[in-house]
């Protein structure tokens, strides 16, 4: 984990250096501090999808492109098998699949995600995101605890919920066991 960390944090870098973007403005386009970006960069940081999503959009890039240093190359499909993807770096005990990382020019991001279950879940305070575009989710297995603004909603298997991803959004499994689910991320550049 740590090489892909430090892997992706060369890849921060360089991309930034040949953009010749300053930190600032990089801190900036992905909502953390000068000091956060840096230690990003440095690879102190295990990256949240957020981070790098909105990385990606300012350097013009493929989020593959940012994690891999490749980019897609499949235009007419692309065909994942099960429990197969691009694993993503991911917060805190979440796994994220990508499952159409090699796919040219799409205009969605989606992923198989496993939130973990943890004692406490069902009353605790969400961690809240936000990113361009738009988000659809829908559970596969367990059940989720997902909060949308000022609204707090509990998912169970073929619940299916799509909203705007600017909006600070939060979600963790609760009810004893893992929820494993579809994330499709569809967005625009912050430029757009």
């Amino acid at each position: 984990m740590e090489e892909i960390i430090h892997e992706i944090s060369l890849r921060l870098k360089g991309m930034r250096d040949t953009l010749d973007i300053p930190a600032e403005e990089m801190a900036d386009a992905t909502g953390v501090s000068l000091e956060e970006y840096l230690s990003y960069e440095s690879g102190e940081r295990d990256f949240s999808f957020t981070f790098l999503y909105r990385a990606a959009n300012r350097f013009g890039i493929t989020l593959t492109d940012l994690m891999t240093g490749e980019s897609p190359h499949l235009s007419t499909y692309t065909l994942v098998r099960k429990d197969e993807g691009l694993p993503i770096i991911r917060r805190k005990g979440f796994s994220y699949l990508h499952v159409a990382a090699h796919f040219r020019d799409r205009i969605a991001e989606p992923f198989v995600v496993e939130a973990p279950y943890e004692p406490g879940a069902e009353d605790c305070e969400l961690l809240l995101n936000s990113h361009v575009g738009q988000e659809l989710d829908y559970i596969l297995s367990g059940t989720l605890r997902v909060r949308i603004g000022d609204h707090e909603e509990l998912m169970h298997p073929g619940d299916t919920i799509y909203y705007d991803a600017s909006e600070p959004h939060g979600m963790v499994a609760i009810g004893g066991g893992p929820c494993r689910f579809l994330a499709v991320v569809m967005g625009q550049s912050d430029d757009k």
